[in-house]
Order: C-alpha cells, then sequence, then structure tokens
C-alpha cells in the first residue's frame, strides 16, 4: 500500500499499487465502493495485466482518510487525486473510473490535462439528476446531511443489500453523504459537456441490457467511443469480467 497526503490538513490517500509497464494504469471506483475490491480481479486479467496499476481509494471511501471538514464534490475529488498521482510520479495515465469515479476522472482530465493520456469510463455519471429515494446516490441525496448522520446511512444500507454496502459502511458519513449530493448535482459545465469537449482518446462502456446510452449519437461525434457490453447491471467489472477486459484493452491501447 502507499498514500499521499493530498490536503492542508495532511490528509491521506491511499492505493495498492502493481508494479509493471508504463504509462501507468489508474482505476477510480464509484459510490461507497474501494478500488482495490472493485478492480483487483479486472487489473490482474491477462488482457489488462502487464501494466503498473495504483488501485486508488478517494478521500473519504475504503482506505483512504475520511476527513469531516472535505467538501467532497467532483472537484474536490479531482484535485485531491491529480495531488496524488503527482506524488507517485506519474502523468500521461490511462485513467479508468466506474460511476461516479468515471465523473470524477473526467473532471480530473479536464483540470490536470498533463495527467490524463487515455479515458475508460465505466456507466459513469455525465449529468445532473433529481434525488429520488433509490439505492445510489440519488436516495442518499434525498437526505439532508443532518438527516443523513442521524440515522439514513443505516436506512441505505437497508436498501442497498450486503455486497454494495460491504465497502459503503467503510466510507466516513459525511464523505458518502456530499459525495452523493455533488453527484447528483454535477459540475457546470457538466460532466458530459466537459467529455465532449477533450480531444484525448475517451471510452464509454454502459450495460446493453440498459439500451441505447442517452446521448450517444453526439458522444459518437465528439470522437467518444461508446459501447455497450452484454450480460451485465452497473458492475459492469463484476458481472461480465471477460467482455469488460475485451473492451477494456481495447479501448486502452487507443491513442491520440
Amino acid at each position: 500500500m502507499r498514500q499521499a497526503i493530498v490536503t492542508s490538513n495532511k490528509d491521506r490517500i491511499r492505493w495498492v499499487e502493481v508494479s509493471g509497464a508504463e504509462p501507468a494504469r489508474v482505476y477510480l471506483h464509484g459510490l461507497g465502493a474501494s478500488s482495490p475490491v472493485y478492480f483487483a480481479a479486472a487489473a490482474a486479467h491477462p488482457l489488462l495485466a502487464g501494466r503498473r496499476s495504483l488501485l486508488l481509494d478517494l478521500l473519504g471511501f475504503g482506505i483512504s482518510d475520511r476527513p469531516v471538514d472535505f467538501p467532497y464534490t467532483l472537484e474536490a475529488h479531482a484535485d485531491a487525486v491529480a495531488a496524488a498521482l503527482r506524488e507517485a510520479g506519474v502523468a500521461g495515465v490511462e485513467l479508468v473510473g466506474h460511476s461516479m469515479g468515471g465523473a470524477v476522472a473526467t473532471v480530473l482530465a479536464h483540470r490536470h490535462p498533463r495527467l490524463v493520456a487515455n479515458l475508460l469510463l465505466v456507466d459513469s455519471n455525465l449529468d445532473p439528476s433529481v434525488p429520488v429515494r433509490r439505492p445510489g446516490s440519488s436516495g442518499i441525496a434525498t437526505f439532508s446531511e443532518e438527516e443523513f448522520l442521524a440515522g439514513g446511512r443505516e436506512e441505505v444500507g437497508r436498501w442497498v443489500g450486503p455486497l454494495w454496502w460491504s465497502t459503503m459502511r467503510l466510507a466516513g458519513p459525511e464523505a458518502l453523504h456530499r459525495s452523493a449530493v455533488h453527484s447528483v448535482r454535477n459540475t457546470v459545465p457538466t460532466v458530459r459537456e466537459l467529455l465532449l469537449g477533450m480531444d484525448l482518446p475517451r471510452t464509454f462502456l454502459y450495460p446493453r441490457s440498459d439500451g441505447e446510452l442517452p446521448g450517444a449519437e453526439r458522444l459518437r461525434e465528439a470522437g467518444v467511443e461508446v459501447v455497450a457490453i452484454p450480460d451485465c447491471g452497473h458492475n459492469i467489472m463484476f458481472d461480465n469480467p471477460e467482455g469488460f477486459a475485451v473492451a477494456a484493452s481495447a479501448a486502452l491501447a487507443r491513442r491520440a
């Protein structure tokens, strides 16, 4: 395990690193998750192995610190990850982000373009949404922070089920709530607009069972590869590891 101080209060981001060839590949998890858990099998797949890989936990989640005074906006997450990558001595990375981690990855590529050479989004958040009482960031965002800390967290734990809760329970309560709220609010310009305006290789993977990705035609016109993966739900790397590895290896082989 490695770590880097990423805030003025000396809060640390931590990651599991696998040695291998450069350029480095960085994995970012989604809300309530942890990269070593969600991406270890994918990083070790024969089609993806052999690359220096950083399985990084966002501030507030997994094995990273959980400061209560951090804003947990998508921009703040992106800047904290950028500080960790600079400490790790990497640049021009292949950046893989799942769900909220894909939104963070997109903001990171926009704000720190020298750090990212290839962007792979795995069923990621692109647009603002309206909070609705259901599992995920949308449901968490229906609570005020006070309500969430006073019992909403436990209610969410009952919603999401044992698999997701196994890592979600490790998140700082403030980190989980604020990250969900800002994921739903998105950014200005939106994550989708940031993605459309980039000129690096970009790929978006989504479950085929969801039907055509909204806005897919415009993404393709802007140079984003949009790829439907069969036999999976939101956690593509869990549900269809072979399909994920095939699509991810092709995406990460793209060059500007």
